[in-house]
């Protein structure tokens, strides 16, 4: 039975209480606490892991002695950033189904096994070259596995454990520690890459192994089980169908067929339709029988579908925008101010502090208030800061001063973290007790699956911009600095995509792409002139601008509709299950 506020008091939410379970007896009343402290740990290793490589990616590309730069190479470079996300987002949803059938604290504890040995492996890599890359690109994705069973059902242990009166502050909490771990990670990858780069996987094991110990000997299954089919084709379909949209995506943004991007190719052409249509298939499974994976009653809760939604738009504004920032910073702004290029990385995981903050400020509080005042009012307000943030990011120019970035970057954190843990609080609190575990990992998937594909639509946004002037530009700068017409024509040619992902991984542009053998024939003062801080940077100052103009403008709308979607939840709803 469900219970929803008075419409004669619209300025005022009523919450229905949620009565504990009958397993609940004889919990310490401190059990709550300990929940939330373990499962915040869980989550803020499996987000940190998510994004630790990002700024470590050239210290290990080195260690293993493979130039991702190569032709060829750039899919171990994707499927090193992505792969951990795409199984994330493929598996989440299973097996916050498989914590209500069989016990969420065995899941989420099998969870933290399964992450511990996988980093443990990752940082052993027995190998070099392109089986070394392999090895990596195999253990990221069990990492993304042990991840997955810690992210679907570490929000059903803590619905469990806490009263509807005081879930916001704990689900905030803990929302805002794995959404602050993913740029905790950029700033943990550079430090650790540049003392070893094996450290950037090694960190994690003493963690988890603590984890596992302390979750196996603490944490008590609260939650109601209920045991089903495990639904085979759903899953079939459901993984099929997202693992061929996402690598569709991860292939769209590389050139193809002498195009600067791959989205017109047959090949990605056909593993998008064909994703589309596998998950088609998934929806009419899941209509039809009796046990589905996928829920689709819950989305007949109004505060479970739009929060949902909210959450599925705001993950596509926010997914791109930390490789666009880590680029202009890498790529243009911090050369610009004296930086080399194999410093860069590092300091734009420092450089990006504010945004860190201000998720660490707003989250908890906002999460506390919300118990008390509901989440619609928040949440909305959240979205609409974030857009913003984004048009203010827009109007600083290329080469901006940093306090007025930072705080641009302290307001978005705000207005993200505002956002983030009263909306995870209403839609947890929205659910039945016994699809918990399910609709926990139903929004965790859109959430994780909206990264990537905002990763895809700002990246083609950029290279769009970048494809404009940059050829043209780049050719003529070369030649009249001593370069050949045929080198500088090859170079020119290359895909805007190889020039982003030089930037991003902290290489000098110009010498990587070149090369020392043409370099080493031109005068010093040429040589000086192109490998120097400041050519590259004035370089792509233009055509990057143009690309992060619009970027920004798409990030600002989306956030505009996912405040439209959250303000339409409604008053404020605690599903009842006395």
């Amino acid at each position: 039975m469900t219970h929803r506020s008075a419409a004669h008091r619209p300025q005022v939410d009523i919450v229905v209480s949620m009565s504990a379970p009958s397993s609940s007896a004889g919990i310490s009343a401190h059990y709550k606490w300990l929940a939330l402290s373990n499962t915040t740990i869980a989550v803020l290793l499996a987000t940190i892991d998510s994004s630790i490589m990002l700024i470590a990616m050239p210290e290990i590309f080195r260690g293993i002695k493979l130039n991702p730069l190569e032709p060829g190479n750039t899919f171990y470079l994707l499927w090193m950033i992505l792969g951990f996300l795409i199984v994330s987002s493929v598996l989440v949803v299973s097996l916050g189904r498989l914590g209500d059938m069989f016990g969420r604290v065995k899941m989420y504890n099998l969870g933290f096994v399964v992450f511990t040995i996988a980093s443990l492996l990752l940082a052993l890599d027995p190998f070099t070259d392109q089986a070394g890359a392999l090895w990596l690109i195999v253990g990221r994705i069990f990492q993304g596995i042990g991840a997955a069973f810690l992210i679907a059902n570490s929000a059903a242990i803590l619905t469990d454990a806490f009263p509807a009166n005081q879930r916001g502050l704990a689900l905030g909490i803990n929302n805002i520690a794995g959404i602050s771990g993913s740029f905790i990670g950029l700033i943990l990858g550079g430090v650790l890459a540049a003392i070893d780069w094996r450290l950037v996987f090694l960190v994690s094991v003493p963690f988890g192994l603590f984890g596992t110990i302390w979750s196996y000997s603490k944490l008590k299954e609260l939650g109601q089980r209920h045991r089903a089919r495990i639904d085979w084709a759903g899953n079939a379909s459901f993984a099929t169908g997202l693992i061929l949209i996402m690598i569709g995506i991860t292939y769209g943004i590389e050139p193809a067929n002498g195009n600067d991007m791959g989205w017109t190719s047959a090949s990605v052409i056909a593993l998008l339709a064909a994703g589309v249509a596998s998950l088609i298939a998934f929806v009419i499974i899941e209509a039809r029988v009796s046990e589905p994976m996928f829920r689709l009653h819950l989305f007949k809760i109004k505060a479970f579908t739009f929060g949902t939604l909210s959450t599925f738009l705001s993950a596509i504004g926010l997914g791109g925008l930390m490789f666009m920032l880590i680029i202009w910073l890498q790529g243009i702004w911090l050369p610009l101010h004296g930086y080399s290029f194999a410093q860069t990385p590092l300091w734009a995981g420092i450089f990006m502090l504010p945004l860190t903050v201000g998720f660490l400020l707003s989250g908890p509080l906002s999460g506390y208030l919300s118990d008390r005042l509901g989440a619609r009012y928040f949440a909305t307000g959240g979205m609409i800061g974030a857009a913003a943030s984004f048009l203010l990011l827009m109007l600083l120019p290329i080469d901006f001063n940093y306090w007025v970035f930072a705080v641009i970057l302290l307001f978005n954190g705000l207005s993200m973290g505002t956002f983030a843990a009263p909306n995870r609080a209403a839609i947890m609190n929205s659910l039945p007790a016994r699809d918990r575990g399910a609709g926990g990992g139903m929004n965790s998937t859109f959430q994780n699956s909206a990264q990537v594909l905002s990763i895809g639509v700002f990246f083609t946004l950029m290279i769009i911009g970048l494809s404009l002037t940059l050829s043209t530009t780049l050719t003529h700068s070369l030649m009249q600095h001593g370069v050949s017409a045929t080198v500088a024509g090859k170079v020119g040619a290359l895909p805007p995509v190889s020039i982003l992902f030089a930037a991003f991984l902290g290489y000098n542009p110009i010498q990587t792409l070149v090369g020392a053998g043409v370099l080493d024939h031109l005068s010093a003062a040429n040589r000086m002139e192109l490998t120097g801080h400041s050519f590259f940077a004035n370089l792509i100052s233009d055509p990057f601008h143009a690309g992060l103009t619009e970027a920004f403008i798409f990030a600002a709308v989306v956030c505009l509709v996912a405040a439209a979607a959250s303000w339409s939840r409604g008053s404020r709803y605690v599903h009842d299950d006395h």
